[in-house]
């Protein structure tokens, strides 16, 4: 099978089981995106250490306590 063909086979299916507006909003969230996330990932990862997101954590622990 084609791609051409799967891809109009998969359209169907999706309107078929969701309906034509509730298949649009399916088909956006799932929209291809771009860069490349592995690179990405490693530049913002690469900067974290242990220690940093321990601190993070607890931080987000404490702002999110309940007022006494």
């Amino acid at each position: 099978m084609k791609i051409k063909e799967i891809r109009q086979q998969g359209h169907q299916a999706l309107i078929e089981a969701l309906g034509i507006a509730n298949s649009l909003r399916f088909l956006q969230q799932v929209g291809a995106g771009y860069g490349d996330y592995t690179k990405e990932r490693h530049q913002w990862l690469d900067q974290l250490n242990l220690k940093d997101f321990a601190d993070y954590v607890e931080q987000q622990r404490k702002a999110n306590l309940p007022e006494e």
